[in-house]
């Protein structure tokens, strides 16, 4: 999976350093392995499984400020997601760019309205998150989008400054069907599934 995505960042040709934040020495060496590099390892403070994403990114800004780099742009990558794409990256950078947001990140379409979200109580027993949408048609619903987990892109000083993702960013539009978060074992099975259904289809195509 980390081999992917530093693959991924090195197709895109977009990057001029390609760093692994992390506090495994395992994962440095493997990340080192695949064309990554792994200047320091993360403190233990940014590494627990509640740490935000912004600060570690921050981290690691610094560290390179510290060593006299150069640069405007940040973008931080996700292992996690077995389907992320140069173009995506690409995209993201220049919609970025094309705007005066502080951050670029891909999105997609909840596949269900949000506003008739059901929660379950004792023995099953349903209710409605918005009463008031219970009886609205779907199709009258305002469209609702959630993150897709994949990457960030930024500016440097808002990941300096702390700035929020979610409050400060614009989306890039991926299809429902390529955005798999990976975070527990039943997302894995479905990554697992869409690959070896896309990878079939393409040994197919060659056979034509």
């Amino acid at each position: 999976m980390i081999a992917y995505a530093i693959q991924v960042a090195i197709d895109s040709g977009l990057f001029s350093v390609i760093i692994v934040s992390t506090d495994d020495e395992e994962i440095a060496s493997i990340s080192r392995k695949y064309g990554a590099q792994t200047p320091f390892l993360r403190p233990a403070n940014l590494s627990d499984d509640h740490t935000p994403t912004v600060p570690v990114i921050a981290h690691a800004i610094s560290f390179g400020i510290s060593q006299g780099w150069q640069f405007d742009d940040v973008c931080c990558i996700y292992p996690g997601c077995p389907f992320l794409e140069p173009q995506d990256l690409r995209s993201a950078f220049q919609a970025l760019h094309a705007s005066k947001a502080s951050y670029s990140f891909p999105v997609a379409e909840y596949p269900s309205s949000i506003q008739r979200a059901l929660k379950m109580g004792k023995n099953g027993a349903l209710g409605s998150f918005f009463p008031e949408y219970q009886l609205t048609r779907t199709q009258d619903l305002e469209k609702s989008y959630f993150d897709a987990g994949q990457f960030y892109w930024g500016r440097k000083s808002a990941w300096l400054d702390g700035r929020t993702i979610h409050s400060d960013g614009i989306g890039l539009l991926l299809p429902k069907w390529r955005v798999v978060d990976i975070d527990e074992e039943q997302d894995w099975r479905k990554a697992e599934f869409l690959f070896n259904a896309l990878e079939g289809g393409k040994d197919e195509q060659s056979n034509i």
